[in-house]
């Protein structure tokens, strides 16, 4: 067909955009969600009002978690559209990797709300303004109805695996160590309170009970720092929640080996190095493509009578168990053989005198050369099987003590640049020049093949 260079794409960035959201539109899954995320943009609009009318920096920080319900909203969309979504050229591993995205950004546009408000909270402390408690209360438990409401009717699938997998934050372990001592008293609450919490719901009620605390002490005291110090409290919870859970979604965007399955990982090789047919396990690489989902690949190098397909079924079987999408490439172990070359044969060649000294070269430059098998090997790993540069890679001269005439064998060119050089040069043997050839010290030489000693013919 014709190709057409300066072609404009079809659909722009928005009309993509817009037509990746109508194919998830059009789940009925997502209308629940569609849903919430409306009544969550009027909740959000009301509570920043409310904020503007009370002056109140503490429930502005409260405020900022209705926001990252919003994102949590979002993230869930895009997990339902990665399950629609099938593996294509560019993106061979399928979308998962954006929900990860989507889980970080996230978590980090958090966090920078939590900077934002500890900036806001200093300045305050020079300059503290009068609050005005009239709507502090009802907003306060507007936002906790609308968060709790939304983190317990939505299975939000990565959340709830982030939550899971990340390390606890020091509010969960503060937490966990006083439910430690409530359940001993009470038996029954250890199913709510163990073994650890849901840390949205945790932070969601910390943040009502600190604006609770607020507006007690500034309606009895007029205390208005109280308001400050709750707005940097609950920014500290909102960093020490979100934290981990940065941290653990940048390690699978870094593609790194999460830390509980290595030890099963290397038990799971050391049974592939044990496989009838494999001779060496490398350039392994493990990594978590997404939440819950591991992918890899490894390299195995097999014996040249094995067979490609069995050592390959019984490897992927060995590792799928675990690593859900996994690569495998098989090595047949090989060398490279050198070949004789048949090169014509000069009259003075086949005559030497008695004593010759033939150089070997040297073989240092075999450390430059292709590798001996089919295989890559690893700069740690030993000298490979076959190799022909291990022992004697520095080999002295080798004289040759002449007392026959053995015209067989001596001066063949094996086709090795290094060999016909020398003996080009005449190197190692004296009188010898560069278009001068062999000469012999022997003045009667017999010229015909079978003579003995005496130069007279056998029988």
């Amino acid at each position: 067909g014709t190709i057409h260079l300066f072609r404009k794409s079809q659909r722009s960035l928005v009309g993509k955009l817009t037509h990746e959201f109508r194919l998830v539109a059009a789940d009925r899954r997502s209308w629940k969600i569609l849903l919430f995320g409306a009544i969550n943009l009027i909740c959000i609009g009301f509570l920043l009002m409310w904020c503007s009318s009370t002056n109140s920096i503490a429930l502005t920080a409260y405020t900022y978690l209705t926001i990252f319900d919003l994102f949590s909203l979002v993230t869930c969309l895009i997990s339902y559209w990665v399950m629609m979504k099938k593996p294509s050229p560019v993106y061979s591993f399928g979308f998962e990797r954006f929900e990860v995205l989507a889980v970080f950004a996230s978590t980090v546009l958090a966090q920078l709300g939590a900077l934002f408000i500890l900036k806001e909270s200093a300045e305050r402390f020079l300059e503290q303004p009068e609050i005005h408690t009239g709507r502090l209360l009802v907003g306060t438990f507007v936002a906790l109805f609308f968060n709790l409401f939304t983190m317990l009717s939505i299975k939000n699938k990565p959340f709830a695996y982030v939550s899971e997998a990340a390390s606890t934050s020091w509010l969960q372990e503060h937490v966990a160590d006083l439910s430690r001592s409530i359940c001993g008293i009470i038996p029954g609450l250890s199913s709510i309170f163990l073994p650890r919490m849901n840390p949205f719901v945790l932070i969601d009620i910390a943040g009502a009970l600190a604006l609770c605390i607020t507006y007690m002490l500034i309606e009895i005291n007029n205390y208005f720092a109280v308001d400050t110090a709750s707005a940097i409290a609950i920014a500290l919870m909102t960093f020490g929640t979100m934290y981990p859970m940065s941290v653990y979604s940048g390690k699978v965007l870094l593609q790194t080996t999460p830390p509980h399955v290595i030890g099963q990982l290397d038990k799971l090789l050391r049974e592939v190095s044990t496989l009838d047919g494999v001779l060496e396990v490398r350039n392994e690489h493990f990594w978590t493509l997404g939440f819950g989902t591991l992918a890899g690949s490894v390299h195995v190098r097999i014996r040249r009578d094995a067979n490609e397909q069995m050592v390959l079924a019984h490897v992927t079987n060995r590792l799928y168990t675990l690593v859900s999408t996994l690569t495998v490439q098989i090595f047949k172990d090989d060398w490279i053989r050198p070949t004789l070359s048949s090169v014509p044969i000069a009259n003075n060649i086949l005559n030497l005198s008695d004593h010759h000294i033939i150089p070997m070269p040297s073989l240092k430059a075999a450390d430059n050369l292709n590798p001996v098998t089919s295989t890559p090997a690893k700069p740690s790993s030993p000298p490979p099987e076959f190799a022909f540069n291990t022992p004697g890679k520095n080999v002295s001269p080798v004289i040759l003590l002449n007392t026959q005439t053995k015209p067989y064998g001596l001066g063949f060119n094996h086709g090795s640049a290094p060999y016909s050089s020398v003996l080009n040069q005449g190197l190692g043997i004296p009188g010898v020049g560069a278009a001068q050839g062999f000469r012999t010290g022997v003045a009667n030489v017999p010229t015909r093949y079978g003579t003995n000693a005496r130069g007279q013919p056998r029988p």
